[in-house]
Order: structure tokens, then sequence, then C-alpha cells
């Protein structure tokens, strides 16, 4: 029976680690243990942000209309409501987008919304 080699084997996914962890300082990218260890951290992380990424822009859109909505006097809540009791669906990247770059398009946003909420009320 002939004895089993494993020197390729190995090689190969000793290379494929050093790679994947080319990137990294010291010996996380130099020694087979830290690396591993390193690396295996490293794609938790980034399952795991890949889902707080989407909470955690939400979030900064959310800021930046609000403010954009206080300088009109308006409260994000009340901005939102109006906008979607006048049936306007747009989402709240793009609204951030117009706080931030395009000030006239985000107050007439602000008229409708308000406008809207005086119908109601």
């Amino acid at each position: 029976m002939p004895r089993i080699k494993r020197a390729v084997s190995a090689k190969k996914r000793k290379k494929n680690l050093f790679a994947q962890t080319s990137g990294y300082r010291g010996g996380r990218k130099h020694l087979i243990g830290q690396a591993r260890t390193t690396l295996e951290k490293a794609l938790l992380y980034s399952y795991r942000d890949r889902r707080t990424r989407k909470r955690d822009f939400r979030k900064l859109w959310i800021v930046r209309i609000n403010a954009g909505a206080r300088s009109h006097g308006l409260s994000y809540s009340k901005f939102m409501h109006g906008l979607s009791q006048a049936g306007v669906t747009i989402d709240r990247k793009v609204l951030s987008d117009l706080a931030i770059h395009d000030e006239v398009a985000f107050a007439e946003l602000v008229k409708i919304a308000t406008g809207n909420l005086e119908q109601s009320a």
C-alpha cells in the first residue's frame, strides 16, 4: 500500500490562506495559526456588517432628511407623513441627497408635505 503524500494539497491550502490575508499586518499574514483565526474573524465581521450597513445608511438618511426638514420648520415624522399623504413615493436615499445637494427641490417637497398636512387637518 503506497503512502499518502499531502505536500501539494497542504501547500495549496496554505497559499490560499496567505492570499486571503495578504493585506494584514505582522504575523496575521505570515503565520498559519494567526492567519487562520484572523481570517475567520474577518469573514464573520464581513457577513455581519453586510446587514448592519443597511441599517446604518438608513439611519444616516433619516438624520439628513430630519435636518433638512427642520431647516424649513417641519419635523421628520410630519414631513414623511405629509409626503405619504400626498402620494409622493421617493425613498429616503434620494430624499437625503436632495436635502444636501438640491435645496430648491427639497423646499418644493416640504411645500407639498405641509400643504397636504393642512388639507387633512
